[in-house]
């Protein structure tokens, strides 16, 4: 799923990471994923032995389910590392 938008968005995102925050630095990422067990354990085996604080909140009508992980990473590039690996994930919403 590489293409010119996405690297684009990303290219921004780590000059604003950059710009906003000193490194290594904790990291919250958001993420509405459907409420399927697979697709969820698929995230948290993203941020698998990383430290990472998962919490997970599951819709009113148990649809979806809202993720945040927190984690301290080294620099933009790692952050931006597991924004990709999420987003080969079906059907996950990055916030």
């Amino acid at each position: 799923m590489k293409n010119d938008s996405s690297d684009e968005f990303y290219k921004r995102l780590k000059e604003e990471l950059l710009r906003t925050s000193t490194w290594p630095s904790d990291y919250l990422y958001k993420f509405i994923v459907p409420t399927d067990d697979d697709k969820i354990k698929a995230i948290e085996r993203i941020f698998d032995n990383t430290g990472a604080v998962i919490e997970s909140r599951k819709s009113s009508k148990g649809k979806y389910t809202s993720l945040s992980v927190t984690v301290n990473l080294a620099d933009p590039d790692a952050v931006i590392k597991n924004y990709r690996e999420v987003a080969k994930v079906e059907g996950v919403i990055s916030l």
